[in-house]
């Protein structure tokens, strides 16, 4: 879901609740507006506030819970990454090909996450190019129990690293807003708004006060989504550790 879009319906809907609250002031009969029928309003509003509240808050903390851990496994393959090149060079000058190989797999890695063009969605699916390597290092005659040793350490944190970066996919793909909860909390809102056109008089301080609560409502909708694509949008996840482990590798 786009984000920029669904927190502009979202706007359009609660401010769009809220006058058509104001229209019905003007049309109801006056009784309708009395004290015990505000007090009512006020209550069943202040109900649903507080569901709404609820739901928002879950969905914050859920995203905020789902954008950190996102961020946790890029810094957790930026230090697979480097250990995996230092294994390598360690094992000895066999690996010098299979190291460049790794290099170019890395950077290929990081422009396809993190493309140049800020237009670009990032694609966080890993290639089948990293497996040529696995099978290549899984080739190397060992010469000595020390090259044995370091060959046991490094084919371990490979498989890690590939498992970090399908987990890294398949939950992004997996975490989003589902549509009908999206959907009930935007009517619930709506509802309220709807109440605070009822009983509001029409003049600019009040419609200046109700955009900007609906501003500020449609903007938690906008940071809930935007935190659930860490790769793309205006809170996109900096690459920053994985090009620090790339200026790190060949050394």
């Amino acid at each position: 879901m786009n984000a920029l879009a669904v927190s502009s319906i979202v706007f359009g809907c609660v401010f769009a609740a809220a006058m058509v609250g104001m229209a019905m002031r003007r049309a109801l009969p006056e009784d309708h507006l009395g004290a015990d029928g505000k007090e009512v309003v006020r209550l069943s509003t202040a109900l649903i506030s507080t569901m709404a509240a609820i739901i928002l808050g879950m969905l914050v903390s859920s995203a905020k819970g789902s954008y950190d851990a996102r961020k946790n496994e890029v810094a957790e393959m930026s230090s697979e990454i480097l250990i995996i090149d230092r294994l390598m060079a360690r094992y000895g000058e066999e690996t010098g090909e299979i190291r460049a190989q790794f290099r170019q797999v890395v950077e290929d890695g990081i422009e396809r996450i993190w493309p140049k063009d800020a237009a670009q969605r990032g694609q966080l699916r890993p290639e089948g190019n990293a497996d040529i390597l696995v099978d290549k290092l899984d080739h190397l005659t060992p010469k000595n129990d020390f090259q044995a040793a370091t060959k046991a350490q490094v084919m371990p944190q490979i498989l890690s690293l590939r498992q970090t970066q399908w987990l890294m996919f398949l939950k992004t793909q997996q975490s989003s807003i589902p549509k009908p909860l999206l959907i009930i909390l935007v009517v619930w809102l709506a509802g309220i708004f709807l109440s605070f056109g009822l009983f509001a008089p029409p003049n600019p301080t009040v419609f200046v006060t109700l955009g900007l609560s609906a501003l500020a409502v449609s903007a938690a909708i906008f940071l809930i989504l935007e935190m659930y694509t860490p790769f793309s949008g205006i809170l996109r996840i900096s690459p920053a550790p994985v090009m620090e482990a790339l200026r790190q590798m060949g050394r």
